[in-house]
């Protein structure tokens, strides 16, 4: 999955992209409202980490402007006001959660899984497809119950086609959602990935879907 987080605070944006990149997700950060702006309304992240307090723009105006512009991702409003009146203004601009500073790291990983969940249209945190179970708690794979061990970038491609299982998703759209904005786009790497995986959870997992991209469904209804 591909997060963005806009906070002006050098540190603490630091500090929750390291926490986030240690989960597994791609990250790119943006330090005003102006540029969180842009990176959310012209990038397909999955989820945003948005702080109310920013310069140039303002967290409930870049929110604002997302909405009319008809953008659904899933917003996390991080600030550092804790009135009632703050919160639901975060939610009447379009927010799907909040969590006022300062806050537990553990508590802004488990929002942003459940946000993800949602979007998705799962409601545990376990995601199954037939033999295969991905705990997003644990970032942990297991195949018929034995783990198998996946590197970081496995385990990215792995979950994104777990959160959207029987639907097709093209390389372009995974490429898109799995890696920053820095990442060469024009490589072949989600082909070697998904044949990685095809050796470790078995060759009927993964589906090709000639000429548009690749579906991961249970062996029935593959």
């Amino acid at each position: 999955m591909r997060l963005l987080v806009v906070e002006d605070d050098p540190d603490l944006n630091r500090q929750i992209t390291a926490a986030l990149e240690e989960a597994g997700y791609a990250v790119d950060r943006a330090f005003d409202g102006e540029e969180g702006h842009f990176l959310g309304d012209t990038e397909p992240y999955d989820a945003i980490v948005l702080d109310i307090g920013l310069p140039k723009m303002d967290g409930i105006s870049v929110l604002e402007q997302w909405r009319r512009d008809g953008k659904t991702t899933p917003v996390l409003i991080l600030t550092a006001r804790d009135r009632w009146s703050d919160k639901v203004q975060g939610f009447d601009a379009g927010a799907d959660d909040y969590v006022p500073k300062p806050f537990h790291m553990e508590e802004i990983l488990a929002r942003l899984r459940a946000l993800l969940r949602r979007a998705s249209g799962h409601a545990s945190s376990e995601l199954l497809c037939g033999p295969v179970r991905l705990d997003t708690r644990a970032g942990r794979v297991t195949i018929d119950g034995h783990a198998v061990k996946l590197t970081s970038h496995e385990y990215r491609l792995l979950a994104y086609l777990m959160h959207h299982q029987g639907r097709v998703v093209s390389r372009t759209e995974l490429v898109e959602h799995l890696y920053d904005q820095d990442f060469d786009r024009d490589s072949n790497t989600i082909e070697v990935f998904v044949g990685r995986l095809r050796k470790k959870l078995g060759a009927d997992v993964i589906q090709t879907v000639r000429g548009l991209g690749y579906v991961l469904a249970p062996p029935e209804a593959a």
